[in-house]
């Protein structure tokens, strides 16, 4: 997983980092910078960019956009464009807004595929043309995508952000087919749970959706109310995002990266029960008991 001669004839390798100021992504950076790797950190605002460069000094350069702002998308790509070639390209930035299914605002809906799907998109379309010119730099060039162990199980609440990994999926495949001629490689990373502020963010919002609901969520109450008080404390023994980004880093400098990798115990685990397990016995495995239709239970 070296750097090839070829670096010192074209200058350092570029990535760019997107959801840099936290995270998998404040790790990713951690882990580029450290390789001595040419690093963009892209945030939302001008607040996480200061902090980010306070963090990184003079060993990275900010953008600062928002994945569903399409201007602020174009703006930002244009000046990367300008720097020079893009080697790599880490969509990291995603959001979790959970909601029983029946009941989401298709607001809310419409936002959890912006971000997670539309987004990711939007922001490889931008910055392709610097990639292409990585790949004609270097010999190739790298995407990498970051999607979820939701995409293979998912149970309760979690049906919109599933949703949009599950996206993510097709939207890998298709990435990568088209972009082989041009030398691009895709990568999608699907982690289990992982120790990062997206889990207690995405209770944050299940906490102000439950309130407007029919009876606080009628049937769905006592699975909101538990993911309320104990989602976001279980994330914490996830696992940690350095190992996320060590598959980040893998997945751009490795000679011949996975298209498609689950990443942690967690994720390895389920991952092979899911190749011996009948789809019934999944099923019954995710889905609510019958009695919750019955008792919704808690206040």
């Amino acid at each position: 997983m070296g750097l090839g001669a070829q670096d010192d004839e074209a200058g350092r390798r570029s990535i760019l980092v997107t959801g840099a100021s936290g995270g998998i992504g404040r790790s990713t950076v951690a882990a580029l910078v450290e390789r001595d790797l040419a690093v963009w950190a892209a945030v939302r605002t001008e607040a996480a960019a200061r902090q980010v460069r306070a963090e990184f000094g003079a060993r990275i350069r900010t953008v600062v956009f928002d994945l569903t702002d399409d201007a602020a998308v174009r703006e930002a790509a244009a000046e990367v464009i300008a720097a020079g070639p893009l080697y790599g390209l880490a969509n990291i930035a995603g959001a979790a807004l959970p909601g029983p299914l029946e009941y989401v605002p298709i607001e809310q809906f419409r936002r959890q595929l912006d971000i997670n799907v539309t987004g990711q998109l939007q922001v490889t379309q931008a910055l392709l043309p610097a990639l292409r010119a990585g790949a004609r730099t270097w010999g190739d060039a790298r995407i990498v995508l970051m999607g979820s162990l939701d995409a293979r199980i998912v149970g309760p609440l979690f049906g919109p952000y599933a949703a949009s990994k599950h996206a993510l999926v097709g939207l890998a495949d298709a990435l990568r087919s088209e972009l082989h001629p041009a030398g691009i490689k895709v990568s999608l990373l699907e982690p289990g749970v992982i120790a990062t502020p997206i889990w207690r963010r995405g209770t944050g919002v299940l906490g102000e959706l439950q309130p407007t609901l029919p009876d606080r969520g009628g049937p769905y109450r006592s699975i909101m109310n538990f993911a309320r008080r104990y989602v976001s404390r279980l994330s914490g023994f996830g696992t940690s995002p350095d190992r996320v980004a060590e598959a980040v880093l893998r997945a751009m400098m490795s000679r011949s990266p996975s298209p498609r990798q689950v990443v942690g115990v967690d994720a390895r685990i389920v991952t092979a029960l899911l190749l011996v397990l009948p789809p019934r016995a999944i099923y019954r495995l995710t889905a609510l008991p019958r009695i919750g239709s019955a008792r919704h239970g808690g206040p």
